[in-house]
């Protein structure tokens, strides 16, 4: 299926089923749906604890479970499997090339690097860090690379690095929203999981100023999204607010037991506040700053204190937090089954992203693939903008 094809048929498959994944339950106890969708909610709700987690990171599994109920899910599924990119073997390097990068950083490094192919040109590394990336591009294709990154003392760190491994990168210390001088005519732009507003800056100015190839694993797409999310590429229905963007990025594939114990207790806890807030001040959900993680050492009855002190609350009476604290747990079960209805769109949202991405660079002259670079278990963020100019 052509990418225009496919931006077209999801931007209606999910403005048709928006229904379904706006809402927040975090913030809407009982999602609107939930009377549209009786059985559905009655499945999700009596669903054991042990089938919650799986569903809600199992994004084929959760669609399979919501188009049981809801007639003309399925078809989303298929708009959101991308291929995955061809992988070419890596030339040999020397063992310590990685060297002070994290085992799984390293892994995704390598994988983006074997999913790209070398144009022959001169490499521009966009917000690349302390240069990994480019580092492994310069030992494996021989090719200069220019690492634009905004730290200096990163800059530093990776200039040390290249010139150990013996390599042409030179580091340019620059604000990737501010400069005018790069991207530049006829380089080859990468950009491993450069966040929002960067990874779009590096697509527009780079096409406006004739680079010849892009690569590019999008991340964090609601960064610097003010509102709503502006498409680049035109032609849309569908309008996405900050939360909506932010919604395809909210899994992650790393969490440990007992940090997962600790984001469940967090989330009872918070909607137990909320639960008490509601009751006393009579109105529906409000926003709330992040909570200090020390907050969450005490009990709960202190952290209600904390909480009502912080927002201007009056301090609850002796006693209630019990009450609060269980119904904090009973949202949060109620939480984890109705999110799996919203969780189950994340991939589409984010490959209805990721097409705006790729359609603005081939209504500009591109010849342009989107597919997966690694295993989801790898990195979630997985996806490949690959870009030619023909």
């Amino acid at each position: 299926m052509r990418l225009a094809e496919r931006q077209q048929e999801l931007d209606a498959g999910l403005l048709n089923f928006r229904d379904l994944w706006h809402p927040q339950p975090f913030r809407e106890i009982r999602p609107a749906w939930c009377e549209q969708w009786p059985a559905l909610t009655d499945e999700l709700l009596a669903l054991p604890e042990a089938l919650v987690a799986g569903l809600n990171d199992d994004l084929p599994a959760a669609l399979n479970l919501l188009a049981k109920h809801v007639p003309g899910v399925a078809a989303i599924a298929a708009l959101s499997e991308l291929p995955a990119m061809p992988q070419q073997a890596l030339a040999e390097r020397a063992k310590h090339w990685a060297w002070e990068i994290p085992g799984r950083k390293r892994e995704q490094i390598e994988a983006f690097a074997a999913a790209t192919v070398n144009c022959g040109q001169p490499v521009l590394d966009w917000c690349g860090g302390k240069g990994h990336l480019g580092r492994l591009l310069a030992l494996t294709w021989q090719t200069p690379v220019h690492t634009l990154e905004i730290d200096a003392g990163l800059c530093d760190s990776g200039s040390f690095l290249a010139h150990r491994a013996g390599v042409m990168q030179e580091f340019v210390a620059a604000d990737a929203m501010e400069t005018a001088t790069w991207p530049q005519s006829g380089q080859h732009a990468v950009a491993l999981h450069a966040c929002g507003e960067l990874h779009r800056r590096l697509i527009q100015q780079g096409a406006a100023k004739s680079v010849d190839c892009f690569d590019v694993a999008p991340c964090c797409y609601y960064r610097g999204v003010a509102e709503r999310y502006q498409p680049l590429s035109g032609g849309l229905q569908l309008s996405l607010s900050r939360d909506d963007t932010r919604l395809a990025v909210t899994e992650t594939v790393t969490a440990s037991p007992r940090e997962t114990r600790k984001r469940d207790r967090a989330m009872a806890w918070k909607l137990g506040f909320d639960a008490w807030r509601r009751q006393v001040s009579g109105d529906a959900y409000r926003t709330f700053k992040p909570v200090p993680d020390i907050w969450m050492r005490a009990e709960f009855a202190e952290f209600l204190v904390k909480m009502a002190e912080r927002e201007g609350l009056a301090l609850p009476s002796a006693g209630v937090a019990d009450e609060f604290e269980a119904q904090g747990w009973q949202r949060r079960h109620d939480l984890m089954r109705l999110s799996i209805v919203r969780h189950a769109f994340r991939r589409a949202i984010e490959v209805w992203l990721a097409l705006d991405l790729a359609e603005y660079l081939e209504q500009r002259g591109y010849a342009v693939a989107l597919g997966s670079f690694c295993e989801r278990k790898l990195t979630p963020r997985n996806l490949l903008i690959s870009a030619r100019r023909v």
